[in-house]
């Protein structure tokens, strides 16, 4: 069916698709990064039950090394921390992405339906 479709439409699809994919890249990037907040937060809270002078290692790539109490604790705020910032970051563009998707949509539907209200009000179904 693209192929019968004006070029202009044709042009609106693509961005369509493109503005999908970027969609479902920016919630995958959120999905991920949540669950190393949750992770982290879940870290720090049970750092909250062990001794000051406990030994503690900390994983850096491959090795364990070990750490003392204040370090890794600020550590894993620091991280909590970012953790945070980017999650409200992928939010925000997760937002604008769905935002830009349903302009481009109406007008996808406006340049099919050819009026302002053209396939917005019933045309659920294809």
């Amino acid at each position: 069916m693209q192929g019968n479709l004006p070029p202009e439409a044709q042009e609106k699809l693509e961005e369509l698709q493109d503005l999908q994919e970027t969609a479902q890249e920016v919630a995958a990037q959120k999905q991920e990064a949540e669950t190393q907040l949750r992770e982290s937060e879940t870290a720090l809270e049970e750092l909250e039950d062990i001794e000051g002078d406990t030994t503690m290692y900390q994983q850096l790539g491959e090795l364990l090394v070990e750490t003392d109490y204040d370090e890794a604790k600020s550590d894993l705020e620091e991280k909590v921390s970012s953790l945070e910032v980017r999650v409200d970051t992928l939010d925000k563009q997760e937002e604008r992405v769905q935002e830009q998707f349903e302009e481009l949509q109406e007008e996808l539907q406006q340049m099919l339906g050819g009026g302002p209200g053209g396939g917005m009000g019933g045309a659920g179904g294809a």
